[in-house]
């Protein structure tokens, strides 16, 4: 499953060149690189295309027309499950967990029960679900994905900073570092493990 970005406001503003084509074959696709480089955009563009959505400036190609029962896009920044309520309507229990559970906990119920209860073939794009994760738990939502490809047939598109997902063998990797981004983080923010305070 190849993308073509023909083009793009937003990363032609980042430096990317045009067309971008974005290898998508993969079952379990990884989005990775500096803050601002361009992976939320890249995750919500392959929504976009995948929706067939016509959104000024922005012209997308699949070599193929790409069949999926649902399209399932979570930004856990935006989509924090104690925010919404309403995705746990008729179930009173799941409702009162989120209210009492940490981020963390809320998250992990997100991949045990409401992911897997997606319909097989499903296309799901996460935001950074890691965020709220200790490593041990990265490493638990890493088989939680695995077991939904295998088992469920789910493509999974995922931008992340975790190392623990990155690095393992089991997924593939799309650093948008490689391009020349205008948009990260400048090198007089001090360099690591060193004090910026003046």
């Amino acid at each position: 499953m190849f993308l073509k970005i023909l083009s793009h406001p937003v990363f032609v503003q980042l430096n990317f060149h045009m067309p971008i084509v974005v290898d998508l074959t993969h079952p379990l696709v990884l989005l990775t690189g500096e803050n601002g480089c361009g992976k939320s955009t890249l995750l919500h563009s392959i929504y976009y295309a995948l929706q067939g959505e016509q959104i000024e400036g922005y012209i997308y190609r699949f070599e193929k027309q790409v069949e999926a029962p649902k399209i399932f896009l979570f930004d856990a920044e935006q989509h924090n499950p104690r925010m919404h309520p309403e995705l746990f309507e008729g179930n009173p229990q799941m409702q009162e967990f989120i209210q009492a559970a940490s981020h963390g906990q809320v998250m992990l119920s997100m991949f045990r029960e409401t992911f897997p209860a997606l319909p097989e073939g499903t296309i799901l794009l996460l935001d950074e679900p890691e965020m709220a994760l200790s490593v041990s738990n990265q490493r638990r939502i890493l088989k939680m994905l695995m077991e939904l490809v295998q088992e469920k047939k789910f493509r999974i598109i995922c931008a992340t900073h975790s190392p623990t997902l990155i690095d393992a063998p089991e997924t593939y990797v799309i650093n948008l570092d490689n391009h020349i981004n205008k948009n990260v983080a400048s090198t007089d923010m001090g360099i690591q493990g060193s004090s910026t305070i003046q």
